[in-house]
């Protein structure tokens, strides 16, 4: 059974773990740096399909009359990227309804986003706005699988992204969509010391941990988390010794995050056991990252980490299976 302190240090954990990992909620067409991505995207996409000219529509000397188009979910899956689609398809003076909410789950035959207007610009968007849906949805369906997979073995182990994602903020919020952590929006967004930057100070990589994250410390409230990668048990010691030394002279601090890159589950279970036995686990976030496989996934949440990063979700990520009916209207 465990008293009320420990549900206040559960409690406060899974805070500190939200507050840095999981910020897809700022990811909307209110913000500026999200609107910009989204226009940058869609107009990289249309000039590359479109310029100079739709020449099937144009070989086919197709009358300019009214049409409508229903993109359908042919799979069961997470449906995304109906925010940015109607976006789109808005812009060009399209006529949209949603038949679906971002996030929501959908079924074969269900009809996600109808859209209305001169057949001649549905034709032209048709693919450009069924390939951000099915992406967007791909992405969101995977984290949500794996997500149920790793909380049935620890409903407080949380599966996030990584920077491996070729449509970069669009696809943090396919993530964010399917119930996954985003981890960093962007370089600028917190202090991620990796491996590289440990080499600047000094051989050994617990000599170079203690260095660097004092160095970082002073600039920590810029950032939305400070995290730093290590490989085994000494550097991960060296980080949590660190960081309780840093926030015992300053409480004022960010989240304070340790990854295990590429350590194995057994390694890292007497990792996790070393940073309690020295009284350092509540004061660090665990994650572990490296090639991790869906299979191996529920060894590590069995371990008791805070977060799985998945390159996988975004860099190599499946399209979920949709398509676009057309029904040409009167005239």
């Amino acid at each position: 059974m465990v008293d009320s302190s420990g549900l206040q240090v559960a409690r406060g954990r899974r805070e500190r773990l939200m507050a840095a990992l999981f910020r897809g909620a700022s990811l909307t067409l209110d913000n500026s740096r999200y609107l910009a991505a989204v226009r940058s995207l869609t107009e990289e996409l249309l000039r590359s399909d479109l310029e100079p000219a739709d020449l099937t529509v144009e070989a086919l000397a197709l009358a300019d009359r009214p049409a409508e188009v229903c993109i359908v979910a042919t799979e069961p899956g997470i449906v995304a990227g109906l925010e940015e689609a109607a976006w789109l398809y808005g812009r060009f003076g399209l006529v949209v309804e949603r038949c679906k909410a971002d996030g929501e789950r959908v079924s074969p035959d269900d009809a996600v986003l109808q859209i209305q207007g001169d057949s001649k610009g549905l034709l032209r968007l048709e693919r450009v706005g069924l390939n951000l849906i099915q992406r967007m949805s791909g992405i969101a369906t995977a984290t949500g699988r794996l997500q149920d997979l790793v909380q049935s073995r620890a409903p407080e182990t949380f599966v996030v992204a990584t920077r491996k994602t070729p449509w970069g903020l669009l696809d943090k919020r396919a993530v964010h969509l399917g119930g996954g952590g985003t981890h960093r929006l962007g370089l600028w967004d917190a202090i991620l010391i990796k491996s590289n930057h440990l080499s600047f100070f000094g051989n050994k990589e617990d000599d170079g941990v203690s260095v660097a994250l004092k160095r970082a410390w002073p600039q920590r409230r810029e950032a939305a988390f400070l995290e730093v990668e290590v490989t085994g048990l000494a550097g991960a010691l060296a980080a949590g010794r660190t960081f309780r030394e840093l926030q015992q002279a300053d409480p004022d601090s960010c989240p304070c995050l340790v990854m295990l890159d590429n350590v194995g589950p057994d390694e890292v279970s007497k990792i996790l056991a070393a940073l309690r036995t020295e009284e350092l686990w509540d004061h660090v976030l665990v994650e572990v990252s490296g090639k991790i496989s869906e299979t191996a996934m529920k060894a590590y949440a069995a371990c008791g980490v805070d977060a799985i990063s998945v390159g996988a979700l975004t860099h190599s990520c499946r399209a979920l299976d949709l398509r676009a009916r057309m029904k040409a209207g009167a005239g």
